[in-house]
């Protein structure tokens, strides 16, 4: 579902009042477990953390270089881990700690699905999180993009 607010603050007050504590539950977790060099803005309609052009201008599309971005939608909640699609190891290597951890895994490549944050590894999501700094989250894309 997206969303006009302009701001985080504005994105969880427009939330209906059952949902926005998955949400923010989420929130805490991606905003304590962020490294140094990116910036929290709103983008597509969904709180996101990006690599900011002042930092990295030379993205394919001219738009800041997206890392994770948090979402209600329609039937679920969604954080877009994007870090672990730039990072085959990095993925391969939380989804076996997430089968190991006994939870059902509600994942595409990039986009992990929740009802209620009580379903998720929450420490795991923080660890996948907060694996890269903006520096080596570029190194990757570069090494990616150069593929």
């Amino acid at each position: 579902m997206h969303s006009a607010a302009t701001t985080p603050a504005e994105y969880l007050a427009g939330l209906p009042d059952d949902r926005r504590p998955d949400v923010e539950a989420v929130l805490g977790v991606v905003r304590s477990a962020i490294r140094p060099g990116f910036e929290e803005t709103m983008a597509f309609g969904m709180i996101g953390w990006v690599v900011p052009l002042s930092t990295y201008p030379d993205t394919y599309d001219g738009a800041p270089l997206g890392y994770t971005s948090l979402a209600m939608q329609k039937r679920h909640n969604a954080l877009y881990l994007m870090c672990l699609y730039a990072d085959t190891e990095a993925e391969a290597d939380f989804r076996a700690r997430w089968a190991a951890g006994g939870r059902r895994l509600d994942m595409g490549r990039s986009c992990l699905r929740y009802r209620r944050a009580a379903d998720l590894d929450l420490d795991l999501v923080g660890e996948a999180v907060g694996r890269f700094d903006a520096g080596e989250f570029v190194e990757l894309y570069e090494r990616a993009r150069a593929r």
